[in-house]
């Protein structure tokens, strides 16, 4: 099944893709990979998930806005492709946490977002190599930030 049928099929709601807060690109293709820039946890009301995953936020809220951030980059891709179809897999992922400094469970607040991908693209082409870190700060004390490289159809 394909990514498009597999979003209806889960009855995924994307928010809007969003527009860059800065000087960047929200994806760069080379070749045939897409480099999305680090995104945020949009929902689609516009607001961002924030707050501090030890702090504000527990283990479960911090993997909610990871997914949520993975929705959002779905969100981006379809926009910047024309179609998640295009996507082949995913190769690798950077998550960051925004955490206390004895937060220790990053992994799997990133899993949100792991999660969401295997589920749309499958387990082969959805899950990719992994970074999960802990941040002292995220932007507008967002909750999550993740950024990811796709292998697509040219």
């Amino acid at each position: 099944m394909n990514a498009e049928a597999r979003v209806k099929e889960l009855k995924l709601e994307l928010p809007p893709a969003p527009k860059p807060a800065g000087v960047y690109k929200p994806v760069v293709i080379v070749d045939n990979l897409a480099y999305v820039s680090g995104h945020g946890p949009l929902r689609a009301d516009l607001s961002l998930m924030v707050g501090r995953v030890g702090d504000d936020l527990d283990l479960q809220a911090g993997k909610l806005a990871a997914r949520q951030v993975g929705l959002t980059i779905l969100a981006t891709l379809r926009d910047q492709l024309g179609s998640l179809d295009r996507v082949k897999r995913l190769v690798k992922l950077l998550g960051m946490v925004n955490s206390t400094h004895d937060f220790r469970e990053h992994p799997a607040v990133i899993n949100g977002c792991s999660e969401l991908f295997a589920d749309v693209f499958g387990k082969d082409n959805g899950v990719g190599a992994r970074s999960a870190v802990g941040m002292a700060a995220l932007p507008g004390n967002i909750a999550v930030e993740v950024e990811a490289i796709f292998e697509i159809e040219k």
